[in-house]
């Protein structure tokens, strides 16, 4: 049997990183995380803000935040997004609108190229979590 000890934690037992994709919409949540599962990522899914930040405060270790603007509740996309650079300022956000003036807004909440405006390719949404991922400072 193999040792595992003196290796890299780098690279060996590094789990996935995690994303928390935050949408409404069913059928939309559960396509876009199957692909981000394709993609290798470990996905969370919740249908709104407060679940979101259930996840957030529970053991779940969130790396990055995929949510839809416009959500029902008390609580929409920029206020998930507001808590969550006060809360867990560590976590990456994009969120997503259909609607185009809430780019702006979007861009003052989230640093690097915050708003995927619909309809959007999967694709794009996995290479602006991996330029994210790729962009956050290596912790502990």
């Amino acid at each position: 049997m193999t040792s595992l000890q003196g290796t890299s934690s780098e690279s060996v037992g590094k789990p996935p990183p995690t994303v928390l994709v935050v949408v409404d919409e069913v059928l939309v949540r559960m396509a876009v995380s199957e692909y981000l599962r394709e993609c290798g990522y470990n996905v969370v899914e919740t249908g709104d803000a407060h679940e979101a930040i259930e996840v957030m405060t529970s053991d779940v270790a969130v790396d990055v935040v995929f949510s839809d603007i416009a959500m029902p509740g008390s609580l929409d996309g920029f206020g998930l997004a507001q808590w969550i650079r006060r809360e867990r300022p560590d976590i990456k956000v994009v969120l997503s609108s259909g609607v185009a003036r809430s780019a702006k807004a979007a861009g003052e909440l989230c640093e690097h190229g915050p708003m995927l405006a619909k309809p959007y390719r999967h694709a794009d949404l996995e290479r602006r979590i991996r330029a994210l991922l790729a962009s956050a400072p290596k912790g502990d």
